[in-house]
């Protein structure tokens, strides 16, 4: 390596990210493993222990500040990006992590409440943080936003109707945000995770953690710190270098229904 690749290398490593679901899972293991690369991290979340307990954590490895607000509150959002310092403020990585499932059920008997909360956070949560980050990405003209989106995205599953057209949305709005944002040399990419073992089974089944637990049995699911090391891969390629869109399945598992649970 030449003193000007470890020059740049060293300059990326001072780049600032910002992770939205920060406090858990994927979000959670995307932080540490920027944090390891000496990234200065911007940490959101609802959980404020949690942010608190990530930021005393990560703060002996980068600079960290944290924002507590629901991605789903349009007015927050704007004022939680409103007040990051000077050395926050120019974001050049956006991982939009935050995203969630509620109830499992057929849409003729679905929860109202449940599609609300989808489309809140998953759709309109991540459009919220975009509006608010990509202008200075604009002006810049450089940036790199990951959306996490799922299998959900690319395939619809029994009694999944209202989570799987929400992460179908993301799909879609990854796509156009790469042809919108093509001129200002933005990259733009989606990472598509399979069966991820972490808190999405319990929040989707309002707790029951019995139940949660029986959709990670038999097999070998992806864990967080996998999906987190992807990120931590793509967000490192050489400039020239997006990639667009990513399906990330475990071994044991083919499409959104069919996993093989006898391998273990």
């Amino acid at each position: 390596m030449n003193n000007d690749q470890g020059m740049k290398e060293e300059g990326q490593n001072e780049r600032v990210a910002f992770i939205t679901g920060a406090t858990s899972g994927i979000g959670r293991a995307t932080a540490r493993i920027f944090a390891a690369k000496g990234m200065r991290l911007v940490l959101c979340g609802r959980r404020q222990e949690r942010l608190e307990n990530l930021e005393l954590e990560l703060s002996a490895f980068t600079e960290v500040h944290t924002l507590q607000f629901d991605v789903s509150n349009r007015e927050a959002v704007f004022k939680a990006v409103e007040s990051l310092p000077d050395r926050f403020s120019d974001v050049d990585i956006l991982v939009n992590n935050a995203g969630n499932a509620h109830g499992q059920d057929p849409v003729q008997s679905g929860n109202m409440d449940d599609w609300d909360a989808m489309m809140d956070i998953n759709v309109k949560g991540l459009l919220y943080v975009s509006r608010a980050i990509i202008p200075g990405m604009v002006k810049r003209q450089k940036g790199h936003i990951i959306n996490i989106g799922s299998i959900a995205a690319k395939e619809v599953y029994p009694n999944g109707n209202v989570y799987c057209a929400s992460k179908h949305a993301v799909d879609a709005i990854n796509k156009g945000m790469r042809i919108d944002l093509n001129s200002s040399g933005i990259r733009v990419g989606a990472i598509h995770p399979g069966l991820v073992e972490t808190e999405f089974s319990k929040v989707r089944f309002k707790g029951d953690a019995e139940r949660a637990d029986t959709v990670y049995e038999g097999y070998k699911a992806l864990q967080a710190e996998d999906i987190a090391d992807i990120i931590g891969f793509v967000v490192t390629r050489p400039y020239h270098v997006n990639i667009a869109d990513l399906l990330v399945f475990p071994t044991a598992q083919a499409t959104s229904t069919l996993v093989n649970k006898t391998e273990l």
